[in-house]
């Protein structure tokens, strides 16, 4: 069978797709994975405060319903690389599919809709499983199909309609809804973006390549999980990457639990002003994932990490948090643009989905394991962080706890090398043979995961 990777890194005037870095094969891919995400992210600007309001009863106990979700959300993406090596992507987004529908509906009619605390925990806690099956193993999809050359704009291009839905457009898409039709018709309009991008997504690249079992014949679930387990004592730095992608996104995740409240509320934006400054916040986000996703293949994956994702958002957290906060509701303006700022900033970080799997090329498969359970981790740190601190600290300590976060990610990032580099961890990207880096992108075609 020819290789798909090959074909698409060479002849680069062979399409439009081709040259702007996304695997003409999965173009549906992609434009299923945003409408799913747009339906997983409708309820992210104000879901917390809502439980809180019906049946949890205060914004911790909404926060620790959130915390259950992350962990299901961390542990799922740890099984959606290793499942996708032996049940393949496609299968393995299907399950996630199924997972979100059923448990949603349930959490609806069942959990929030009677405002059954107890209810809310296992619905929805369950329902966590769903998203990272589906994305993730998207994601695990992408990785053995692109061109290591073109390697970082795809996963950029992952990354723009991830972050498009979860929580840009479906934060917008609610600012919209909730006037005309409520929470809860909001909650199941979301329902039906789900099932519409999967359907696009699964039936769309039905007959793909790289959809199928990924892992040799002889290799069981229970050794792919084993090997997505045995990566963390073979390639130690595959689990600092781990470290470093939790860190990426966990501020992110635990500020959702306290900034709804108190930038609609205590600051005095209200709620339409504050999910239409979380869709800026993202949609900018989403454009920078494609900008550092491209320039992160000509100047390094690692460089691009430390310096524009790490200490960017080291920088963008802390003004995001306190200058809204400082100058009151006059000043909207200025929260758009700290919220820019940040969204800008957290794109950084998306070439590590590059770099970590191209760090163990043995076992891409574990690698990408590792690194989801690192970014269904970030799920339930950031929430769990916020709900222990936030009665401790108040929301300025915990922003100053993320912002301590992001100085530890900057200084792990030293350690993320290739295989090939053997210089020390704080040493610059080596060149290669060619003149470039090493943890950049080359022509030749990736070891299929």
């Amino acid at each position: 069978m020819p290789d798909q990777a090959t074909a698409l890194g060479t002849a680069g005037g062979r399409g439009l797709l081709d040259r702007i870095g996304i695997p003409k094969p999965l173009l549906l891919g992609y434009i299923g994975v945003l409408l799913f995400m747009i339906g997983d992210g409708v309820e992210s600007g104000f879901i917390s405060p809502y439980m809180a309001d019906h049946g949890a009863g205060t914004d911790v106990k909404a926060g620790y319903v959130i915390t259950v979700y992350g962990i299901a959300v961390m542990l799922a993406s740890w099984f959606s690389g290793a499942l996708s090596q032996v049940w393949g992507p496609r299968k393995v987004m299907w399950v996630g599919l199924a997972i979100w529908a059923v448990f949603d509906a349930l959490y609806l009619l069942f959990a929030l809709g009677t405002e059954n605390y107890a209810l809310m925990l296992v619905f929805y806690g369950i329902r966590g499983f769903g998203y990272p099956l589906f994305a993730f193993g998207f994601l695990v999809w992408i990785t053995g199909t692109a061109p290591k050359a073109r390697l970082g704009t795809a996963v950029g291009w992952f990354y723009f309609a991830f972050t498009g839905g979860l929580p840009t457009l479906g934060s917008l898409w609610s600012s919209f809804t909730i006037p005309g039709i409520g929470h809860m018709g909001t909650l199941w309009s979301a329902l039906g973006l789900i099932l519409v991008g999967g359907g696009i997504a699964l039936l769309g690249a039905k007959k793909r390549e790289g959809g199928e079992r990924l892992a040799a014949p002889e290799v069981t679930t229970g050794q792919s999980l084993y090997e997505s387990v045995s990566i963390i004592w073979t390639h130690p730095r595959v689990l600092v990457g781990c470290l470093v992608r939790v860190i990426n996104t966990a501020p992110e995740f635990g500020m959702l639990v306290y900034l709804p409240r108190i930038f609609s509320d205590d600051v005095g934006f209200g709620t339409d002003k504050w999910l239409q400054l979380l869709a800026i916040i993202y949609g900018t986000n989403i454009f920078f994932n494609l900008f550092f996703g491209a320039i992160s293949d000509r100047i390094g994956w690692r460089t691009t990490i430390a310096t524009f994702g790490a200490l960017g958002c080291a920088i963008s957290v802390t003004v995001l948090y306190f200058v809204p906060t400082w100058l009151g509701p006059d000043y909207y303006w200025v929260a758009v643009l700290a919220g820019m700022l940040y969204g800008a900033t957290l794109a950084g970080f998306v070439p590590i989905s590059a770099l970590i799997p191209n760090m163990a090329p043995e076992n891409k498969g574990g690698a990408m394991a590792l690194l989801n359970l690192g970014a269904g981790g970030a799920t339930f740190v950031g929430p769990a962080i916020a709900s222990l601190f936030l009665p401790l600290v108040g929301a300025g300590g915990v922003t100053i706890v993320f912002l301590a976060l992001y100085l530890v990610a900057l200084v792990l990032t030293f350690f993320l090398k290739m295989p090939e580099e053997k210089s020390g961890p704080g040493a610059p990207d080596s060149p290669g043979p060619s003149g470039r880096s090493l943890e950049k992108g080359t022509d030749a075609a990736p070891t299929p995961a």
